[in-house]
């Protein structure tokens, strides 16, 4: 039986919803690579040709494959297949986070487990760094003192900082996290006021953290990431409408 034959059984035999013939259908062959990233689908007429669904069943199933992350939908283009990944998985919880986001204390229930994250990321870079680990985090410290003045500039050197410690433990899930926790939390972020005394506090308790780092002791590099994370949220707890915070 070849493959038509077989996604056109599945819609009418009535075991299968056609959307969910067409989720199927779709959904295997960008897995096995049939259909590759960037790849545009087939045609809307083809699959409600090929399936016997009307538009509005084909658009359902799209819009089910796009919730996923494994489909890209613009307006005015054609769907585009996206191979699975963590980015693709973080991107399809971009919603969810959303809603959590706004509810009461959503914004401090996140950025708790960021610190809970970063504590062990620290713990981890003081134990298993390598040279060239020290060297990007020694690199993105110096940047960042010299961004001190310039507010916008501290902010991106500051964030640029923080995610040298999502690559040390060379795990792709860290990396597609910290982006996560820059698209859940940076509009937060950009509504505190920044100051030069408040960057030069921030840096030498990014440099506080290094030096935990290079002295390969776990306990102190916590605190050190703790005290500073816990600071940093008392002053951005004030701009956050957050419920009880």
């Amino acid at each position: 039986m070849d493959d038509q034959t077989n996604t056109m059984s599945l819609s009418i035999d009535g075991s299968v919803r056609a959307a969910d013939a067409i989720v199927q259908y779709l959904e295997r062959k960008i897995r096995t690579g049939e259909l590759e990233h960037g790849k545009p689908l087939p045609a809307e007429r083809e699959l409600m040709s090929q399936f016997s669904a009307s538009r509005t069943v084909v658009r359902e199933a799209i819009t089910n494959l796009t919730s996923r992350g494994l489909i890209e939908n613009r307006p005015r283009f054609r769907p585009t297949a996206k191979t699975p990944g963590v980015a693709s998985f973080i991107d399809a919880t971009q919603g969810i986070a959303d809603h959590f986001l706004q509810q009461p204390s959503g914004v401090k229930s996140m950025y708790e487990t960021r610190i809970f994250v970063e504590r062990m990321l620290v713990r981890d870079a003081a134990t298993h760094a390598r040279k060239d680990d020290i060297n990007a985090l020694s690199k993105a410290l110096k940047e960042n003192k010299a961004c001190i003045n310039d507010a916008q500039s501290f902010y991106a050197t500051d964030m640029r900082f923080h995610g040298v410690l999502y690559e040390i433990p060379r795990n792709p899930v860290y990396p597609a996290l910290y982006v996560a926790y820059q698209s859940w939390l940076s509009p937060h972020w950009d509504k505190m006021n920044r100051s030069p005394d408040r960057n030069y506090v921030n840096y030498r308790s990014h440099e506080s953290i290094v030096v935990a780092i290079v002295d390969r002791d776990p306990d102190a590099a916590e605190t050190a990431l703790s005290t500073h994370l816990n600071s940093a949220w008392e002053y951005l707890r004030v701009v956050v409408d957050d419920g009880d915070v």
